[in-house]
């Protein structure tokens, strides 16, 4: 007979990391759909404990009471509220993990590279970007990805699954996030207002963030550099430089980035879309920060300065180029003779040497 006062008093840090779709961290970053391994279930230790169902989604519990926890996500349900922002949450360990964002905190630290969580479960995925661990595998095309959130939203790509769907117009989207940009071009659904610029905003978490560009602050701050952000996705985006992360691949070529963003301009070379044209002489853009710089070659506008030189450019990207003269600067390194450029583009060019490529430009 199984004691199960002491069943339950067993060592529970062999456990199994399981993965939900939820809207836990939305305020954390906008470009971010899903938190990523929410729920932590203990194996079965015994298999005569009976197991409880949720019946909507067949996911397994311990015991009814967990089961009566986790349909709260189903119902839509937000009893537990931020006394900061107002945001609401189905279950007051969402809401713990939530208010850290706000604080600052981060309990949980990556014994590698020192990097800090708001949670365990972060930690759990972030580790594998160290051990390349991709456990989660697509049953269709074979990809990998190394928490189960992001493979659900991957497969949503081979099934047609929108679940998101406006209430206004009827649309559809693979991901939360993808829904509530849509809503913006319904003005109606914009409720919270700034006082200072009048901007609207679809809920007050948003405001919250906006705001901060008028009063300058930043309480997100880099534990490495020490350099601050008015957003958490800033700060999240801007730590990859020092961990070298790229969690976003390119499925043609395989090219990584730091940024979604950036995957999304990239994948617009492949495609050959060119969605921002200029209206003065037509020429097409894969992103706007390419049609901005290019409308200042009509204005002959050169807002960005050298204080060193006093040479003039379109945008501070090629300011930033140009000051490397100055400095000696070289961050582009050959990896088989070492030798080291201002650019990536003058680095490219001197590995023909190597590969016995001659460019374009030489040949003509």
């Amino acid at each position: 007979m199984i004691d199960m006062e002491n069943v339950n008093h067993l060592d529970t840090s062999n456990t199994t990391v399981f993965n939900n779709i939820d809207t836990v961290r939305e305020t954390d970053r906008d470009e971010e759909d899903v938190p990523s391994e929410t729920f932590v279930k203990q194996e079965p230790l015994y298999r005569n404990i009976p197991e409880h169902s949720c019946e909507i989604c067949k996911e397994t519990f311990s015991s009814e009471q967990e089961v009566l926890t986790h349909k709260e996500m189903h119902s839509g349900e937000k009893q537990f509220q931020c006394g900061m922002c107002e945001k609401s949450f189905s279950q007051n360990s969402h809401l713990v993990i939530h208010i850290r964002s706000h604080t600052g905190e981060k309990p949980f630290h990556c014994e590698i590279c020192g990097k800090s969580f708001t949670d365990n479960s972060n930690l759990v995925v972030h580790k594998r970007i160290h051990t390349g661990e991709k456990p989660f595998r697509c049953e269709i095309c074979g990809k990998s990805f190394s928490n189960n959130s992001h493979l659900a939203v991957h497969v949503q790509i081979h099934t047609g699954e929108k679940p998101f769907y406006c209430d206004i117009c009827g649309k559809s989207f693979i991901t939360n996030s993808h829904l509530k940009r849509h809503k913006q071009i319904h003005g109606g659904d914009k409720l919270h207002q700034c006082e200072v610029c009048g901007k609207t905003y679809i809920d007050n978490s948003q405001l919250i963030i906006h705001k901060r560009s008028h009063t300058g602050e930043k309480p997100y701050h880099c534990d490495i550099c020490e350099k601050s952000f008015g957003k958490k996705s800033n700060l999240t985006e801007h730590e990859r430089i020092h961990t070298g992360e790229n969690p976003f691949h390119c499925e043609i070529c395989g090219k990584s980035f730091t940024q979604n963003s950036h995957l999304v301009v990239h994948e617009r070379i492949h495609s050959g879309e060119k969605p921002y044209q200029c209206e003065i002489c037509g020429k097409a853009f894969v992103s706007k920060s390419d049609l901005n710089r290019h409308r200042k070659r009509h204005t002959g506008q050169k807002p960005f300065k050298c204080e060193i030189c006093d040479k003039y450019f379109v945008c501070n990207r090629y300011l930033t180029k140009h000051r490397r003269i100055h400095t000696g600067e070289n961050i582009f390194h050959c990896e088989i003779c070492e030798k080291s450029f201002i650019t990536e583009s003058l680095l490219k060019r001197h590995k023909q040497i190597h590969s016995g490529e001659k460019s374009v430009k030489d040949e003509t």
